[in-house]
């Protein structure tokens, strides 16, 4: 911004002097299909404004077929052909929020045109941002790819959240089996179970694979249907343990004081999108219990459309709580000194490991 290189405007009139122009914009599902109307939007501000010769990249989550059957015929319709007078292609983002290894730069990133010319002009333009690119055949191909991306943690996921349900009822220690099968060099990718899944990259991108499969061949996409179900469950099946463990104590959830730990979807950033966290408290709230939150990077949040802040004095509150829930195990969390101050404490995410304190009881 000191250089005078980045400049903002609110009107798509400057996109007439870009050479390049990237669409970036939301994918929001509406009634569990797509809603792709920020997309349209923003192609029919490009199309009403492009120079000819510029390269258009679309980087938004979507559905296989959009770059093609959505976006072209709306560039297109004001007469210029791409290929001829435009270079059009798709190159997913590829983020993970809070991750200090890799950003950006050293993420390989996808291209796919819909044209050869296409696909090199994407590449030249992200080799100058980008480590590393990589050409893919079509645009359909590359939009598959970013879907299987997100679609394979989400089954993974349910299927270790899965584990975690039915090993409780076996006294199985989920922790425990993950890390031994985690040994294993080859062959296996470790994945750990939780309260639910949140962000606004993996509840919703599967679905966009699974509608246009249902759309386009018929057919169901029966496994991450399933995949869905489980993770939609879990806030469920981590209120329910609550109220397991508060019996145990001869309490009752109503009245009793609980103090959330986390209420951001993942640990160490600030996001609340999709937050199983909020989910839990909401369900909490509704069964009678007097609970409170803590998290480093939100100060307040929305509950049953009332804003809630966050407690200030951490110590206090977990020496008052009569249930401590760890749901976002920040880095800053001292999880030693949570175990030495709180009476009971639920750990979702495992995060005290296998050797926890016996006042610690693991998802």
């Amino acid at each position: 911004m000191r250089s005078g290189r980045l400049r903002f405007a609110a009107t798509p009139e400057p996109i007439a002097d870009a050479e390049v122009v990237l669409i970036c914009v939301p994918t929001p599902l509406r009634d569990h299909a797509p809603d792709l109307h920020f997309v349209e939007e923003a192609a029919a501000d490009v199309a009403a404004h492009l120079r000819v010769g510029a390269l258009v990249l679309l980087e938004s989550t979507t559905y296989p077929g959009t770059t093609d059957d959505l976006v072209i015929p709306i560039l297109e319709a004001t007469g210029r052909r791409s290929g001829l007078d435009f270079l059009l292609a798709y190159s997913p983002e590829r983020v993970d929020p809070g991750n200090r290894e890799y950003g950006m730069r050293n993420t390989p990133r996808l291209v796919g045109g819909h044209t050869p010319a296409a696909t090199d002009a994407a590449v030249v333009f992200y080799e100058q941002i980008v480590d590393k690119v990589v050409p893919v055949s079509t645009t359909r191909a590359t939009e598959t790819a970013k879907l299987l991306e997100n679609t394979f943690r989400h089954i993974n996921i349910a299927l270790v959240n899965e584990l975690a349900t039915l090993c409780h009822e076996l006294g199985i220690d989920v922790l425990e089996f993950i890390d031994a099968a985690g040994t294993k060099p080859f062959g296996f990718m470790r994945f750990a179970p939780g309260p639910g899944i949140g962000g606004h990259c993996i509840p919703l991108d599967p679905t966009y694979l699974s509608w246009q499969i249902r759309r386009q061949v018929g057919r169901r996409f029966g496994l991450l249907e399933q995949a869905q179900d489980v993770n939609e469950r879990m806030p469920n099946y981590v209120v329910s343990r609550i109220g397991e463990m508060l019996n145990e104590q001869g309490r009752a959830v109503r009245g009793a004081r609980i103090l959330a730990l986390g209420v951001a979807y993942k640990p160490d950033v600030g996001d609340v999108r999709g937050s199983p966290s909020l989910q839990v408290i909401q369900q909490l709230h509704r069964r009678g219990a007097e609970v409170e939150f803590h998290d480093f990077f939100v100060d307040a949040v929305t509950i049953n459309g009332e804003r809630s802040n966050g407690v200030r004095d951490l110590g206090s509150s977990l020496e008052k709580a009569d249930l401590v829930v760890l749901l976002t195990p920040h880095t800053r969390y001292d999880l030693e000194d949570i175990a030495a101050r709180a009476r009971l404490v639920f750990d979702t995410r495992n995060a005290f490991g296998p050797r926890r304190p016996p006042n610690v009881v693991a998802l």
